[in-house]
C-alpha cells in the first residue's frame, strides 16, 4: 500500500474508529496496524510484511483464512436470501439446520438453540432466559449469578460485571449487586496448585460457602469457562469441571458452560465438556460457529429450562428477548460450512494430531528464566512470564512488558496476545486447520526480541 494511502487510512482511523478494549487517547497517538490480507495462518500488514497468526484473530479463525467452501457457503446464501428475520414465525432453511446440528454436537443435555450474532450477545440471553427460568418456577428471588475471578463472559452492560477482568469494570459501575465472583481454579496461582484434588476441592466449597452465604433460595446460576481464557488461559486440573457442575445440581443453581473459546476444537474435542462428560443446562458458543468469517453465537438450552419458560407464559403471550439479526441466514450458512470442515474436512482430526507438539514448544520454554509456568489443552496455551520464579513475583508494570514483547513478536513476524494484569501472560491459539504448527514463543529471544533460531 502505497504512503499516501496509509497515511490517510491512518488519519481516519485517529479521529473517527473506536477500537475495543483500548487505551483510547494511547491509540490515537500510535495509529493503526493495518491488515491487508490473509491466507492460511498468515496475515499480510499494510507494508507487505507476512505474520505468522498464532492467535487465530481471536481465537476464532479455526479453519484459517481463505477457505473457499466457506466464502461460497456466505456468497450463495447472499444471493438467495441476504437476509430473514426470526420475528412472527419466519425462518430460513440455514438458520433451521443449524439449530438441529447444533442440539446434534453439543452435549445431550441441550436441544434449544437461540442464534445471537455473538457471544457477549450469546451470555446476555442467557442471562435474561435464565431470570424467566426461575421467575416461571415461582421462584422469583432467584436473581444472583456467580462466576469465577478471571472469568470472561462477554463486554456488554451484563456480561461484563459476570466477567471479572478489572479493565471491565472500571468506570461501568460494574459488577452489579447480583454478580459475584469465586477464586480461579489456578493451579499455579492457587495455594493448593499442586494438588489436584485438593484445588478441586477447595473450589467446590468456594462455591458452596458464597451460595450459602448468598442464601440457596436467591442463587440463580454459576458460569464459568471450562478453561479461562482472557484470565491468562487457565486450565484447571481434570475433573474439575464436572465437580461443579455436581455442586451446582446439588445446590439447586443452573449450570452455564461459556464454550465461546473452548468450543469447535479449540481444546481437542468439539467441546470441552466433551472431555469429562459434563452436561450443562445452559451452553453459550460463538467464534469458532464461524470461524470468525461473519459474526454469529448461540446460546443453547437444555429441554428442561425450554419447557419451562415456554409453559411458564400466558397462552399465546410472547417470550419478549430477539434482535433483529437472531438466527441470520447467512451467518448460519457459513456456520454450517464451518462444521462441516470440523468434521468431514478433517479439521477437528488434525487439531488433536497437532496438539501434543504445540504443547511440548510450550513446554520447552519452561526452562527460561523469565517463564513462570506454561499452560495448555489442544491448541489453546499460554506462558506467564515472571521476574523471579522462585516466588512467581510479577514483573513491575511501569516496564510496560506486555507491549514490548509484542512489538518485539511483530518485528520477527508473528502475532499473539501480550496482557498485563499485574503479571503478564503470552497466549496462543492456533489455527486448527494447519498442517504444521510451528510454536510461535520459540522463535524469539525474550531479552533481545531477536529470532533465536
Amino acid at each position: 500500500m502505497n504512503t499516501n494511502r496509509l497515511d490517510e487510512l491512518a488519519a481516519l482511523d485517529r479521529a473517527h474508529l473506536v477500537h475495543p478494549v483500548a487505551a483510547w487517547r494511547q491509540h490515537e497517538a500510535r495509529g493503526p496496524l493495518l491488515l491487508t490480507g490473509a491466507r492460511g495462518a498468515w496475515l499480510t500488514d499494510a507494508h507487505g510484511h507476512e505474520l505468522l497468526d498464532a492467535f487465530a484473530g481471536l481465537w476464532c479463525v479455526n479453519v484459517g483464512y481463505g477457505q473457499d467452501s466457506v466464502v461460497q457457503a456466505a456468497t450463495a446464501q447472499l444471493r438467495q436470501l441476504p437476509y430473514a428475520t426470526g420475528y412472527f414465525g419466519f425462518a430460513s432453511e440455514p438458520a433451521i439446520r443449524l439449530a438441529a446440528k447444533l442440539a446434534e454436537i453439543t452435549p445431550a443435555s441441550l436441544t434449544r438453540a437461540y442464534l445471537t450474532l455473538g457471544g457477549s450477545e450469546a451470555v446476555d440471553a442467557a442471562v435474561r432466559f435464565i431470570v424467566q427460568y426461575w421467575n416461571a418456577r415461582g421462584r422469583p428471588t432467584k436473581k444472583h449469578f456467580i462466576a469465577l475471578e478471571r472469568g470472561y463472559h462477554g463486554s456488554s452492560s451484563t456480561g461484563a460485571g459476570l466477567t471479572a477482568l478489572p479493565v471491565f469494570h472500571r468506570g461501568f459501575d460494574l459488577p452489579l449487586a447480583t454478580q459475584h465472583h469465586i477464586t480461579s481454579p489456578n493451579p499455579y496461582r492457587h495455594p493448593q496448585g499442586g494438588d489436584a484434588q485438593a484445588l478441586i476441592a477447595a473450589s467446590v466449597q468456594s462455591l458452596r460457602d458464597k451460595v450459602a452465604e448468598l442464601g440457596a433460595d436467591n442463587v440463580a446460576a454459576f458460569f464459568c469457562e471450562p478453561i479461562q481464557g482472557s484470565g491468562g488461559v487457565i486450565v484447571p486440573p481434570a475433573g474439575w469441571l464436572k465437580a461443579m457442575r455436581d455442586a451446582a445440581r446439588e445446590l439447586g443453581i443452573l449450570f452455564v458452560v461459556d464454550e465461546v473459546i473452548t468450543g469447535f476444537g479449540r481444546t481437542g474435542p468439539m467441546f470441552a465438556c466433551d472431555a469429562e462428560g459434563v452436561q450443562p443446562d445452559l451452553m453459550t458458543l460463538a467464534k469458532g460457529l464461524t470461524s470468525g468469517y461473519v459474526p454469529m453465537g448461540a446460546t443453547m438450552l437444555s429441554e428442561e429450562v425450554y419447557a419451562t419458560i415456554a409453559d411458564g407464559a400466558p397462552a399465546g403471550a410472547p417470550i419478549g428477548h430477539g434482535a433483529t439479526y437472531s438466527a441470520h441466514p447467512v451467518g448460519a450458512a457459513v456456520a454450517l460450512e464451518v462444521l462441516r470442515l470440523y468434521q468431514e474436512g478433517g479439521v477437528l482430526a488434525n487439531g488433536q494430531r497437532v496438539a501434543p507438539r504445540f504443547a511440548a514448544g510450550l513446554e520447552a520454554l519452561r526452562a527460561h528464566p523469565l517463564v513462570g509456568d506454561a499452560r495448555h489443552r489442544g491448541l489453546l496455551g499460554a506462558l506467564e512470564l515472571v521476574s523471579d520464579k522462585s516466588t512467581k513475583r510479577a514483573f513491575d508494570p511501569a516496564l510496560g512488558l506486555p507491549d514490548r514483547v509484542f512489538a518485539a513478536a511483530w518485528r520477527n513476524g508473528v502475532v499473539f496476545r501480550c496482557f498485563g494484569d499485574g503479571d503478564a501472560r503470552l497466549r496462543a491459539g492456533a489455527h486448527l486447520h494447519r498442517s504444521r504448527v510451528r510454536p510461535a514463543f520459540r522463535t524469539l529471544d525474550a531479552h533481545t526480541g531477536r529470532r533465536a533460531g
